[in-house]
């Protein structure tokens, strides 16, 4: 009995994620379109699980990586969880980097050529994630982007790793302090993909260089105007018969030597990030940021330089806990409070 046999795709159960294997090719599809494709803790664990066995079945050439629907193919971590688990255990952050470090490291580390087929925008996570990938191509209605600096956060799941190294030091500063939106033939010049195709729709034909308002057209259904994927479909579908027909042995070490500058950044940087990104997790600035994103409001970023200008604590939302109860005798209370939070006597 061999000791890495082949499981059948759909014996795997996920919930979360869409797998298929069929003609040499895997499919992994995340299936979160309700949260813009958005990864979940489990999710993480459903994707590496897909990739991983993907790596080992001798009967697949090509992994094929997208998300589901055509607004995203993937925004990377579910912020909703992050403000209700992580901002209230952020010890469990670093467990979660655990699990997000095995699902990147699962297609960086495949041995096999991996394809992001970019549906929909790549934001955060998910532009991370497709530049974990070998190759993508990307939708002319599709964006890419971070988000790091705006939610409290910091984009070092990847990016601040590998953009350096695809688009140079001072576009990629740009990306990760700015956060603006970088339409697809910006990111096919600045190197972040290597195909764009069309995909936006007019009474039935192809708008080539569709402009932001056929776009947001077509992504309403009006006016006659539709979003298509057909297009996308046909350039995955060239370049997968181009990859299987390459020698094996010769793809996988030849993916493995290309990856010397990412995953020297990686490791260099990975193991650091975990541990910072767990502890910054108790701080202010991602329970601002969480919390605002999923209130839908403007986080409150000028206020706590403010603080910080006026020698008041930007590090916790009520001042640094170095009051004293006299009459209960309860510690650590924060600064601001005027009344014990245990007794309620007057501090």
């Amino acid at each position: 009995m061999a000791m890495f046999e082949s499981k059948a795709a759909e014996k795997f159960g996920f919930q979360e994620v869409l797998y298929e294997k069929k003609d040499w090719v895997a499919r992994v599809t995340i299936n979160r379109p309700h949260n813009y494709n958005a990864y979940s803790t489990p999710a993480l664990r459903e994707l590496a699980t897909a990739f991983n066995d993907a790596a080992f079945d001798d009967g697949v050439a090509v992994i094929v990586y997208t998300g589901a629907g055509d607004r995203a193919f993937c925004t990377g971590g579910d912020v909703k969880e992050y403000e209700q688990e992580y901002c209230a255990r952020p010890r469990d952050y670093w467990k979660y980097m655990g699990l997000f470090r095995a699902y990147i490291e699962s297609m960086v580390n495949s041995g096999k050529p991996t394809i992001a087929r970019l549906n929909g925008m790549a934001v955060g996570g998910g532009n991370e994630s497709q530049m974990a990938c070998d190759l993508a191509v990307i939708a002319e209605h599709a964006f890419i982007g971070q988000v790091g600096t705006n939610v409290g956060s910091v984009a070092c799941g990847g990016a601040t790793q590998w953009l350096p190294i695809l688009v140079g030091d001072r576009r990629a500063r740009e990306i990760l302090m700015l956060n603006e939106r970088i339409p697809p033939y910006k990111a096919l010049e600045w190197g972040l993909v290597n195909y764009v195709v069309p995909s936006v729709v007019k009474d039935g034909e192809f708008v080539e260089r569709a402009d932001a308002e056929q776009i947001k057209k077509a992504q309403k259904g009006e006016e006659g105007y539709s979003i298509s994927l057909e297009r996308l479909d046909q350039k995955i579908d060239e370049l997968v018969a181009k990859l299987v027909d390459k020698f094996p042995e010769c793809t996988r070490y030849t993916k493995q030597q290309v990856n010397v500058w990412k995953e020297l950044a990686w490791h260099q940087t990975i193991g650091h990030a975990r541990d910072w990104l767990a502890i910054h997790y108790t701080s202010y600035e991602p329970l601002e940021g969480m919390r605002s994103f999923v209130e839908k409001r403007r986080a409150g970023y000028k206020r706590l330089r403010e603080l910080a200008a006026e020698g008041a604590s930007s590090e916790f939302p009520w001042g640094p806990y170095n009051k004293s109860c006299s009459e209960c005798g309860a510690v650590a209370l924060p600064s601001s409070f005027t009344h014990c939070g245990a007794c309620g006597a007057k501090l």
